[in-house]
């Protein structure tokens, strides 16, 4: 009879011991939205939550004693750096080489327009010539020139100016420069690319480093888990089987908490190169940005934005007059062409021939050359056609780019607003996961279930942990793909 009440007074005692633990680990931690930190790890919350989430504190007496699996370790160079998503896209825009690749293109541009304009101004080359000749010597062959070769040493100073070629000139450098305008659009818009990248780059890794997180808290949770059906266990007050369950959801909270480690790493790495470094660098991220608000509800509105703002827009359109002009430049090569030349120079060294002094010591001479093209095969005809289909084609472009930014902008509003109503699901998913392992571990405690049940419980809490702590991120990067897709500042 006594030793039947010691048992029982064993049962219950170890009965009570587990509940106390049980109830302190049956619900979550804040999902982290932290500071994150490459070298210490160590998260700091700076940001509003939209949820109202507050939840008691993880246990942490085993954290201790617990040997968690050690992250990956990367190469790093440089100091730490702490950043905010603003400092990190003007280091990007500082830094990344896509910004000087469209920048320096943007430039070369420029100097089209001003190779095309210098048909304006008069061209101006020296000449030196010395010839030396057979005593009355004639070509013979050749195409038709000048018959008599002299024998002579002279210099002089060769002018030549259009005066009109009937507006071709004027087409071509017009052309151009929308050209060179259309080059300053694209490089805008690889800045909006490179802000857009980096963002997702920045709100991934505090991504990544919030689901480290919440993998290390389930480790710490389901070790002391295992550790309390294990001395229960060895107290004849468990099965093995109870035992193998609590044992391999915690190996399925390492693997998650390795998985967790590798990709805050390639987060880290992926942000490292997006900011314009060839090697990963030691961040602090900082999560300082303001309340999580809806998207607006017009769509219509953000198109109308996005066709207003949008410079890969204002760069076809630049392109479609750069073709309009260009077509209108090949169809002038049908025009004549009027230019003035003039000449002037000397010839020291003139020598007589037969008696006779065929130069004097000085030339000089003016005139006006019209060229008018009459047939080549039909080769402008052709050129200037050609130019008109592709003047159509860019103007299709237009049009074909106007509906995929259309399309795009309404797609990412969707994605933003199922983005948005995934906070307040996933804190809903929290609740209730907290509330069935709650109740899960009050029937095994009580003999009332197995350990199946509450394995189940256990990992729909992980799940709905994780779809929280994503939740709040995932949102950040919805917000700034529509940011990006109407051209938002």
């Amino acid at each position: 009879m006594r030793s039947k009440t010691v048992s029982l007074l064993v049962i219950l005692l170890s009965i009570l011991v587990f509940i106390g633990t049980a109830e302190s680990q049956s619900t979550m931690p804040e999902a982290p939205a932290p500071v994150a930190t490459q070298v210490s790890n160590t998260p700091t919350s700076q940001q509003t939550q939209t949820a109202p989430a507050t939840f008691p504190a993880q246990p942490t007496a085993s954290a201790t004693t617990l040997q968690l699996p050690a992250p990956p370790q990367v190469p790093t160079s440089g100091p730490m750096q702490r950043l905010t998503v603003e400092q990190a896209e003007a280091l990007a825009l500082k830094n990344n080489p896509q910004i000087s690749i469209y920048r320096l293109l943007s430039l070369a541009s420029g100097q089209i327009t001003r190779e095309q304009r210098a048909a304006y101004f008069p061209a101006v080359y020296g000449s030196l010539t010395a010839v030396g000749a057979k005593e009355g010597s004639r070509i013979a062959a050749g195409n038709l020139n000048n018959p008599v070769v002299y024998e002579r040493a002279a210099e002089g100073v060769t002018l030549a100016q259009l005066i009109t070629d009937f507006g071709r000139t004027n087409n071509l450098v017009a052309a151009a420069a929308f050209r060179a305008k259309a080059a300053d659009m694209n490089a805008l818009a690889t800045a909006d690319q490179i802000k857009l990248a980096v963002d997702q780059a920045f709100y991934n890794a505090l991504q990544t480093f919030a689901l480290q997180k919440v993998a290390e808290q389930t480790v710490v949770a389901r070790q002391l888990v295992a550790d309390q059906i294990t001395t229960l266990y060895q107290n004849k007050l468990r099965s093995q089987l109870d035992v193998s369950f609590a044992t391999a959801n915690l190996a399925q909270a390492k693997l998650l908490l390795i998985d967790a480690q590798n990709n805050y790493q390639a987060a880290l790495s992926t942000l490292s190169s997006v900011l314009g470094y060839p090697a990963q660098q030691q961040f602090e991220l900082v999560d300082i940005s303001l309340p999580l608000n809806p998207p607006m509800d017009s769509v219509s509105q953000l198109v109308d934005q996005a066709f207003s703002n949008r410079p890969e827009i204002a760069a076809q359109g630049y392109e479609v007059q750069a073709s309009q002009h260009f077509q209108k430049a090949e169809r002038d090569l049908l025009f004549p062409t009027v230019a003035a030349l003039g000449v002037v120079g000397q010839v020291p060294y003139r020598p007589t021939v037969n008696g006779v002094q065929p130069f004097t010591s000085w030339y000089g001479a003016v005139g006006v050359n019209v060229n008018i093209p009459i047939f080549n095969g039909f080769l402008y005809p052709a050129r200037s056609k050609e130019a008109s289909l592709r003047a159509q084609a860019s103007q299709e472009q237009l049009r074909d780019l106007k509906d995929l930014i259309a399309n795009d902008v309404r797609t990412s509003w969707l994605n933003a607003i199922t983005a948005y109503n995934r906070i307040g699901v996933s804190q809903q998913f929290v609740d209730q996961a907290n509330m069935a392992v709650s109740l899960s571990e009050t029937r095994y405690n009580l003999g009332l279930s197995s350990i199946v049940e509450l394995s189940q419980a256990q990992l729909q809490q992980t799940e709905a942990q994780i779809q929280f702590a994503a939740a709040k991120y995932q949102y950040r990067i919805a917000q700034s793909v529509l940011r990006f897709q109407v051209a938002a500042p």
